[in-house]
């Protein structure tokens, strides 16, 4: 079963650079079938013109915000290492030498809210994945040797990745900006942690009971590929796969009612860090504050504006300034971080930042600007659709926030509806001082 990839993302592209109506219609092109098994494991399936490729997806709906218990986070991510242990039927050396022999490569990746596991492999060896991929999440084994060699290699990589300034710059800004909600802490988990996770064992062993199991996971299957055959294989191979409950507790975040303040000073010479992060709402598709949230970040601070044209080009007194708001299952943070030019510059460009949020919130966008930010973030979405693997990451992503694939269609529908009078009321509720935290990174001078 075929689908003309190629001529549905161009039917797409000129949807996207036509009027009005077109931002209505569904932005992906390709049909989507979804099943469940009596387990509870849900699979969905995107046949696409991939002549003889398949990306094969495994999406765990469990990530850092799953880690409740005190002392304890970082094992999502964990997780993410330890997935390639092997099982008593696939050893490690058995698990590569296969996707060696497909001329696959298995990876995978953790975020706030999911783990995701990914293969892009050759439609001939689909049985060969199917099998190996439901052994593993079934029948993990690891030794206390084991599980003590890899908690080790993750405090390895703490250390790697916050030796960079932005990143404790993030570490920071999280910790501060959460007080009660696992957000407070990074994917990779707060440091004592981590130093801990090898006493931590049979906790390991808890937590995937908890959150590997059939009805929070999705296999998600994107290619050229036999539906009705896949789903012979699927049952096959998970079938048998005990279904489990588990009732997560998440904390629920205060409101935030007046502003908060840190400071890192970096034992190194570096240009100096400005970080500012306003609590937000959760993703939802029922109302235009998430897509709405998002035209404001690229209203505000994206290339085109005014506010990055005079700090970055024209003054020149920041290196870069970027506005990120991801989407999360739970309330998340609108965050703004620049690289300045020099200490006693930092100063002014906050001042600069705020004085752009304070006219976002009091001036309404010309029509003709939302528009094309409308259509630019349509258009950007729509050319990564041409690969199974860009597809599979792309709905992977709304799995994650919903358990349902057409959550995609839905929030670029609530694009289409934002009004200048939202992005004002936006802004008038989130981007305030007493929902804001700010974080300042100084480094040592030479």
């Amino acid at each position: 079963m075929k689908y003309a990839g190629m001529n549905a993302i161009a039917c797409l592209i000129a949807l996207c650079a036509s009027a009005g109506p077109a931002l209505a219609r569904d932005i992906f092109p390709y049909p989507i079938e979804t099943r469940v098994l009596p387990n509870g494991l849900k699979v969905v399936m995107v046949p696409f013109d991939s002549p003889g490729i398949v990306a094969y997806y495994s999406v765990v709906r469990a990530g850092s915000r799953n880690e409740v218990e005190p002392g304890l986070s970082g094992f999502a991510h964990f997780f993410e290492h330890m997935m390639f242990r092997g099982t008593e039927r696939y050893s490690t050396d058995d698990y590569n030498k296969l996707f060696k022999e497909l001329g696959s490569d298995a990876n995978a990746f953790t975020t706030d809210d999911y783990t995701c596991y990914e293969a892009i492999l050759g439609n001939e060896g689909l049985e060969k994945v199917i099998e190996a991929e439901s052994d593993r999440f079934m029948n993990l084994k690891y030794s206390v040797s084991d599980f003590q060699q890899e908690s080790r290699a993750v405090l390895g990589e703490y250390y790697k990745n916050y030796s960079r300034p932005n990143s404790k710059l993030y570490e920071k800004l999280r910790d501060t900006a959460f007080t009660s909600h696992t957000y407070k802490h990074t994917t990779m988990g707060f440091l004592k942690d981590i130093e801990d996770m090898p006493n931590q064992y049979d906790y390991s062993l808890k937590f995937f009971d908890r959150f590997y199991q059939p009805g929070n996971v999705v296999v998600l299957i994107v290619g050229d590929f036999d539906p009705d055959r896949v789903m012979e294989l699927i049952e096959k191979y998970y079938g048998k796969w005990e279904a489990k409950t588990y009732d997560l507790l998440v904390p629920v975040e205060p409101e935030q009612t007046s502003k908060r303040t840190a400071h890192i000073d970096w034992e190194n010479p570096t240009l100096p860090y400005l970080a500012i992060a306003f609590h937000t709402p959760a993703f939802s598709t029922k109302n235009t504050d998430s897509a709405g949230l998002d035209i404001l970040s690229e209203l505000i601070f994206g290339r085109n504006s005014p506010l990055y044209q005079k700090l970055v080009i024209e003054d020149q007194s920041a290196e870069s300034i970027r506005c990120s708001i991801p989407d999360k299952r739970d309330p998340g943070l609108f965050t703004i971080i620049s690289r300045v030019k020099s200490d006693d510059l930092v100063e002014e460009v906050k001042n600069e930042i705020y004085e752009a949020i304070a006219e976002a919130r009091e001036k309404p966008v010309d029509p003709k600007k939302l528009k094309a930010i409308k259509s630019r973030i349509r258009y950007s979405f729509a050319m990564r659709l041409d690969t199974a693997g860009s597809i599979a990451r792309s709905l992977a992503h709304y799995l994650n926030l919903t358990g349902d694939p057409n959550s995609l269609n839905e929030i670029y529908k609530r694009y289409g509806e934002v009004s200048p009078g939202d992005l004002q009321r936006l802004a008038e509720r989130y981007l305030v001082k007493h929902n804001c935290t700010e974080v300042t990174l100084i480094g040592v001078k030479n």
